[in-house]
């Protein structure tokens, strides 16, 4: 009886020290994470007026029905959703196969490594300004494609094309990201696995789809998902390509700009936080039906 009780008070104290430790943490958190959040679906249903005398009226749910009439809500939608479409794709297969090819014992593979991540950790608005300049009417990209006597574009002012140069300089910028986290994955595959596989007869093709992709599923679902989550998130390099309008004629306007501009542009804080509450939904919803397509548990 005396042990349990000098046990209990020994787990308490042992709880209590670690909840003191964690404060600082948790102080933080409240303050820059959980309050926001709590504000933000609160004010969501408010119409809010910040200019003059700061008012929050009460709108029910009149920011949410809104969006239904809005059309360059649904123009935002669409162009959101077809560069999720384009981008996640093309950058996942692209960083696997970076990945497999720095993962074989092909000459000045460490100096390739470093290569391909420098676009990594370059700031964002440097590279988007990189690429205005070489998406120019007479600038590098149409140099290169008018010397090889292919058709050339107005990158920056043709809505046809607009936002898929943002796809191309995206894509270039974030794979190498993803191809550093399959490359740490498939070093940690067991060679042991191969070598059966190839005693066994396997053909090279066989070997990648029977382990190589099995034992990538995890990091497949973390790379999609992140993935989905930073496009659909796109917002500095539309505003830079398009001085924050999302031109030309709405062509690279995403629902994070559409944001931007009803909160600070248009001061309609309200119908702001209603629209992020609805990309919040959007993006766990994607992020659901990803998790249940890879029938994914744990990623332990």
């Amino acid at each position: 009886m005396l042990n349990k009780t000098i046990w209990n008070k020994q787990s308490t104290r042992e709880t209590v020290s670690g909840y003191l430790f964690m404060t600082p943490a948790i102080v933080v958190l409240g303050i820059f994470l959980i309050v926001p959040v709590i504000f933000t679906i609160v004010l969501a249903f408010y119409r809010v007026q910040l200019l003059g005398e700061v008012s929050f009226q009460f709108a029910g749910f009149k920011n949410f029905v809104r969006m239904r009439s809005d059309e360059r809500v649904w123009i935002a939608l669409k162009n959101t959703a077809e560069y999720v479409a384009i981008v996640v794709p093309i950058q996942t297969i692209l960083a696997l196969g970076l990945a497999l090819i720095l993962n074989t014992n092909i000459k000045g593979k460490s100096w390739f490594r470093v290569a391909f991540f420098l676009p990594t950790v370059t700031s964002s608005a440097v590279l988007t300004l990189i690429f205005m300049w070489i998406y120019n009417t007479n600038g590098l990209l149409n140099s290169f494609l008018g010397f090889f006597g292919l058709p050339t574009y107005n990158w920056l002012g043709d809505p046809d094309v607009a936002l898929k140069g943002i796809m191309l300089m995206n894509i270039w910028a974030t794979a190498p990201l993803f191809m550093v986290i399959y490359l740490a994955a498939l070093q940690d595959i067991p060679e042991s696995l191969y070598e059966a596989a190839s005693i066994d007869g396997a053909a090279p093709w066989e070997k990648f789809w029977c382990i190589t992709l099995p034992f990538l599923k995890p990091v497949t679902f973390f790379v999609i998902v992140m993935g989905i989550i930073g496009t659909f998130q796109l917002f500095d390099q539309s505003y830079i390509f398009s001085s924050g309008s999302g031109g030309p004629n709405n062509a690279t306007l995403t629902i994070v700009l559409l944001i931007y501009q009803y909160a600070f542009k248009n001061l309609d804080m309200g119908y702001a936080l209603a629209l992020t509450l609805m990309l919040a939904l959007v993006i766990m919803t994607v992020t659901l039906i990803q998790r249940s397509l890879f029938k994914e548990e744990s990623l332990d």
